[in-house]
């Protein structure tokens, strides 16, 4: 069995913090999930999660204008260029500096980053014959606080950068002889959001404690004059204006005087408009501008939203999203669609203004995942809801093979709760176990029920004889997981002391054991006094599955490994790192003297609290204003871990999300035997030439999904008896694979019957290899079965 499964994709996690993006066409959304990036299809509804991570947390983003290319940055400011066409890493770089915002110029040429108060600016990497990818141009200081947000001009010849000192500072892209640089003032809180009008020098600039100020500016960029305006109705005389100034902020503007005639007919003038507020704490966290459509979006710490038209500041649409504070907000090209990303609550929203309606709405879990499991036909969907006659914590839970039965395992009372899917009844309480029962799991080829318990015991019961104890297995530890091989014939079970025990369930006696303890490789808590080797004797594995041959088991526990085991020669044959997050806790094998003071840890030291996007714990009551909030760093484990039926993929439910890998890559173009004459012409040929077997093993040769499809579909499929073995096996593997998605029912079925009676015994004697595709092939005529039953 192969195990060169990569990471395929992240479920259950849709947002964490950070600013999202839209894709160049506007069908995409680009959002941030922890020290990954996920890719969110609004018109196919799929997701994908890019192969690429971060050390830590993602804290922004900055997409090019042409859609190729993505700067991602992480909270310490180790910075990552992806391609967003073949989605690998292209430069690493670093910061030094945790990074506020970074923003592509229109013309794609530059990019500016802030961090702390400064603004750094890039040449874009591709636009000049550089063996280095990001090339500092120019640095810009002036704010004396950090530095929040970034727009451009169309042009990309001007940007402007807010500031948390409250002042919006313009600053030239180029050298320009009436510009260097210019600060704006008039706001009284943090700079949120500052937007250029489109073709223009206009601007808007938003404040946290909702104060909208419009600047006017009268000439083009070549004659440019920036004034500072005092707050006074239109219709009064500016004797200041024209004058060249220098304020406190030592800011030079270079321009001409202008005589009283030309003031009158080039004014400027500066309005104000504030939003409506509820309460004390409604502050104004987020913002976004559509220029061809004049449209500002507004965000809220209560999760309410505007819609207004500029200049006019015309109100078109509010609406209540959520209870918790809007951390970021985008809208697409089209001026169509609006994302909005809330933190605390792990939302990620798409609402459609015109029609007033969702295009995607999910949340992440809010606590961490507990339980998986693959459907075999693929339809998910909730039509029953089984409770218990008393009040008990459910701990464990299992489906029988049929489907019929559901029972689910207490954590206080003790006992294992049976239910029938049809009629959502209770139908049996089982009482024995002397603890907690920790893990259920129903025999694939016979009606026993087995139990894993606090008590040292496993426990199975079987159903025929009113659900009697079979048998009871003895442990030597805590048992925390039970799993049947595919088979039946062997039955798993992981303990607390680290080790992984193998029982044959009809003679109840056990055939071997695996001691995983050291293969965890657990890492150190910041507030851990041992080492991460003297932690480890603590730990153990709390979940296990069988791969579909049976020759495998997948173990995961609390760490960030996840191992597989080869059964019968009990040898670990690899090890899947599952994250390299070092947001999360436990991570770290050694201790950071940097983090070491003569008082202790830094990690004890809560230097995070208040109304930020950290998760908190606050006192039972407090909704605002806990000054006793305290955060925290999730514990990185694995709680859960199956295969697929096919064997080509599985998934583990971790403190990150869903994490999927998978055998089934996204490579185009992967040869097998390769030689010079392998070309698409010399398949056709074979083809006009009648000659079936050698256009197939060309055509598997040169392994080309498009290519593979139409051979397959020219020859008749009596030809498949002349194919050599070795290509018989591949050709029934893309034959599951067609049958799957295509409308071909009849051919591809013929195929695969006609492969399976001319070739079955000498797959037989490959029994192990070819399960998986066995189970591909039987779940996609399942399913087209179903299907066509119900017309």
């Amino acid at each position: 069995m192969k195990f060169a499964y990569r990471f395929s994709n992240l479920l259950g996690a849709v947002y964490r913090q950070g600013n999202l993006n839209f894709s160049k066409d506007g069908n995409a959304v680009i959002s941030p999930v922890g020290n990954r990036i996920s890719v969110f299809d609004l018109k196919n509804n799929s997701s994908e999660t890019l192969p690429v991570s971060t050390t830590k947390n993602i804290s922004c983003v900055g997409v090019s204008p042409d859609g190729n290319l993505a700067v991602v940055v992480d909270e310490d400011g180790a910075a990552l260029l992806i391609s967003l066409i073949t989605r690998a890493v292209l430069h690493h770089f670093h910061f030094h500096k945790p990074v506020s915002s970074i923003r592509f110029s229109p013309d794609g040429r530059r990019f500016v980053v802030t961090k702390e108060n400064v603004a750094l600016m890039y040449h874009a990497p591709g636009k000049r014959r550089e063996f280095n990818a990001f090339v500092l141009d120019k640095s810009y200081y002036g704010p004396y606080d950090e530095t929040t947000c970034i727009d451009w001009t169309d042009d990309s010849k001007c940007f402007v950068v807010g500031s948390k000192d409250m002042s919006t500072w313009v600053f030239g892209a180029e050298r320009w002889a009436n510009l260097i640089y210019y600060s704006l003032g008039g706001h009284k809180d943090v700079i949120v959001g500052c937007f250029f009008e489109k073709d223009s020098l206009d601007l808007y600039t938003v404040s946290q404690d909702g104060t909208l100020c419009v600047w006017e500016s009268d000439t083009e960029l070549d004659g440019l004059v920036l004034r500072k305006t005092r707050d006074r109705p239109e219709d009064e005389e500016d004797e200041e204006e024209g004058t060249r100034t220098e304020g406190d902020q030592g800011e030079v503007i270079r321009g001409k005087v202008e005589t009283p005639r030309e003031r009158e007919r080039t004014k400027n003038v500066r309005y104000k408009h504030f939003f409506n507020k509820e309460g004390d704490f409604n502050n104004l966290t987020a913002a976004a501008f559509h220029k061809p459509t004049h449209i500002l979006v507004t965000g809220f710490s209560s999760g309410i939203f505007h819609l207004h038209e500029l200049p006019e500041f015309n109100l078109i649409h509010s609406l209540s999203i959520s209870d918790q504070r809007i951390t970021s907000v985008a809208i697409n090209c089209s001026g169509d669609w609006i994302g909005f990303g809330c933190s605390r609550m792990g939302q990620l929203l798409v609402w459609e203004w015109q029609s007033e309606s969702y295009v995607f709405k999910q949340q992440g879990h809010f606590n961490n995942m507990a339980s998986l499991t693959y459907s075999p036909d693929g339809q998910y969907r909730n039509f029953r809801t089984f409770t218990s006659p008393r009040p008990a914590q459910f701990s464990s839970l299992a489906v029988d093979v049929s489907g019929e039965l559901v029972s689910a395992g207490a954590q206080d009372s003790f006992e294992i709760f049976l239910w029938s899917m049809q009629t959502g009844r209770l139908l049996e309480v089982l009482g024995g176990h002397e603890g907690p029962v920790s893990s259920l799991c129903f025999s694939p080829v016979q009606s026993i029920l087995a139990s894993a318990s606090w008590d040292r015991t496993v426990r199975l019961w079987d159903m025929l004889d009113s659900w009697q104890v079979k048998e009871t297995l003895p442990l030597t530890s805590d048992g925390l997981s039970v799993s049947y091989r595919p088979d039946g014939q062997e039955l798993a079970v992981a303990t607390l002391n680290g080790e992984i025990s193998f029982w044959n369930p009809q003679t109840a006696t056990q055939t071997g054991s695996v001691s995983g303890r050291h293969d965890l490789q657990t890492g150190r808590k910041e507030t851990d006094k041992v080492t991460a080797k003297q932690t480890a004797k603590g730990k153990s594995f709390t979940s296990l599955c069988y791969s579909a041959d049976g020759e495998s088991i997948l173990a995961g526990g609390q760490s960030k490994f996840v191992c597989i085991y080869n059964v019968k020669e009990q040898l670990l044959m690899k090890k899947f790192e599952i994250s390299c997050n070092l947001s999360f806790d436990a991570m770290e094998e050694f201790l950071d003297r940097r983090k070491m003071t003569e008082f202790g840890s830094l990690a004890l030291v809560d230097d995070g609290t208040g109304d930020g996007d950290g998760v908190n714990i606050s006192l039972p009551g407090v909704r605002r204003g806990d000054m006793s909030s305290r955060h925290f760093k999730p514990e990185i484990r694995v709680s859960s871990l199956r295969f697929s039926p096919t064997g080509r993929s599985w998934a583990a439910t971790t403190t990150e999300g869903l994490l999927v890998y998978s055998l089934d890559g996204s490579l185009v173009f992967d040869p097998y035997d390769l030689d010079l004459d392998v070309t698409p012409a010399s398949i056709r040929k074979q083809l006009r030439l009648q000659d079936w077997a050698s256009a197939v093993v060309l055509a598997f040769r040169l392994n080309e999904n498009a290519l593979k499809q139409e051979v397959l579909e020219t020859v008749p499929h009596e030809q498949s008896d002349s194919l050599p073995d070795v290509y018989v096996e591949k050709l029934l593997g893309f034959v599951a694979s067609c049958l799957e998605k295509s409308g071909h029912l009849q051919f591809y079925l013929t195929w695969t019957q006609n492969l399976l009676m001319l070739h079955g015994q000498k797959l037989k004697n490959r029994s192990g290899s070819i399960l998986p595709t066995l189970q591909a092939l039987q779940k996609s005529i399942q399913r087209h079965f179903d299907n066509l039953s119900k017309l």
